[in-house]
């Protein structure tokens, strides 16, 4: 029997926004959404701090047509930005700057100050989620159960936030660490169907832990609007091809899991509180020093959890006709280091953050192209 074609998947990115002169977050983030739809006709949408904004594709079957739609959002973004004075920053948490931000008047964002207090005003940090197709959420559920002991490799891979307050926090992930600190984050609990699912969520939104599904943080999660899967465990990917990466290793994980569920394989039960700590160890060290496979049970270097998550993805990849782009976007990924290690690179070169920041603003569009119309509105 032949298989079935690889679902539908979709990309959100979060970026921020500085002053050029300082580095330091500006609240231009709503400016810019009305500019790059009056402009460009495009619809970014607003953040919970004004400083930051977000983009997304739309429903998409192929990963260079992934690639082609983050490069063209990336563009537009830029180029409204420095109309309006500011940089565009594919960075996990702002450099510098204080931690307190602006929010947003949005009725939402002001409940969500009022139950969170200051975690709200420190939330300015910038994801990276991927979508992708599942029939339903019972599969939904059982697909998240799969995925739960590769989030630490997906930590590791995408760690871009080293500096925060203008200094080397020693994490590789600052905004991992600080996205921790949320009631309903992290890596979720081992659900096993859809009914203890909803069980859980209600006991959490009873707990006035969370206003609404939305609220729940979890690294994956089955999403409260589409039918997908939702991944946000990553920083926002510092170049284009970093985020086609996890856009290819997150299907990939998401369609292995789906021929597991199909052939009725379990997902390994494993502990949450074994996942945090795995998680807390790949937000420290990155791609560059150790990471905890919590499968094994064993400390082992982050690129060999890598080549892990690598074979493990491997077949679905190859079907998809993924593999190629993966396994080269991958190499060169080790080749040149991770977010965090190349910001370390840039700070080395001048002993300065403004070289960061420039940096920074460099890889956002690295590798762009003119924009060729606008993405679907929906995603996945």
């Amino acid at each position: 029997m032949d298989a079935p074609p690889a679902p539908t998947l979709g990309v959100e990115e979060e970026f921020l926004l500085v002053d050029p002169a300082t580095g330091r977050p500006v609240p231009r983030g709503r400016e810019l959404v009305r500019a790059a739809r009056e402009r460009f006709g495009v619809d970014f949408d607003v953040e919970l701090a004004t400083c930051q904004l977000e983009t997304r594709t739309g429903v998409c079957r192929e990963l260079a047509d992934v690639r082609r739609q983050l490069h063209g959002m990336r563009f537009v973004a830029a180029e409204v930005a420095r109309e309006l004075g500011c940089l565009l920053l594919a960075v996990g948490v702002p450099p510098l700057g204080g931690p307190e931000v602006g929010l947003g008047e949005e009725e939402r964002y002001r409940r969500l100050t009022r139950d969170h207090r200051l975690l709200a005003a420190e939330q300015s940090i910038c994801g990276c989620h991927v979508h992708v197709a599942v029939p339903d959420q019972e599969t939904a559920v059982l697909v998240c159960d799969h995925l739960r002991p590769w989030l630490p490799a997906l930590t590791a891979l995408t760690a871009n936030s080293p500096f925060a307050r203008g200094r080397d926090t020693g994490f590789a992930s600052w905004r991992a660490v600080v996205w921790s600190r949320w009631p309903v984050s992290g890596p979720p609990p081992y659900f096993g169907s859809a009914g203890t699912y909803r069980a859980t969520c209600d006991l959490l939104l009873a707990s006035g832990a969370a206003a609404d599904l939305k609220m729940l943080y979890w690294d994956v999660r089955p999403s409260s609007h589409l039918p997908t899967v939702e991944v946000r465990v990553a920083d926002v990917a510092a170049t284009v091809d970093e985020a086609v990466l996890l856009a290819g290793l997150v299907r990939g994980l998401v369609s292995t899991a789906l021929a597991d569920v199909r052939r009725g394989l379990p997902a390994p039960p494993v502990p949450a509180e074994v996942l945090r700590a795995a998680q807390w160890r790949a937000a420290r060290d990155g791609l560059e020093g150790h990471a905890f496979d919590v499968l094994s049970g064993r400390l082992v270097a982050a690129r060999l959890l890598l080549d892990r998550l690598l074979h493990r993805v491997g077949d679905q990849l190859a079907a998809s006709g993924d593999l190629g782009v993966v396994r080269q976007l991958s190499a060169a990924l080790v080749r040149g280091g991770g977010g965090a290690a190349r910001q370390r690179r840039a700070f080395a070169r001048a002993g300065s953050m403004a070289e960061v920041v420039d940096h920074l603003a460099a890889e956002t569009v690295a590798g762009g192209g003119a924009w060729r119309g606008g993405p679907a509105r929906s995603t996945a």
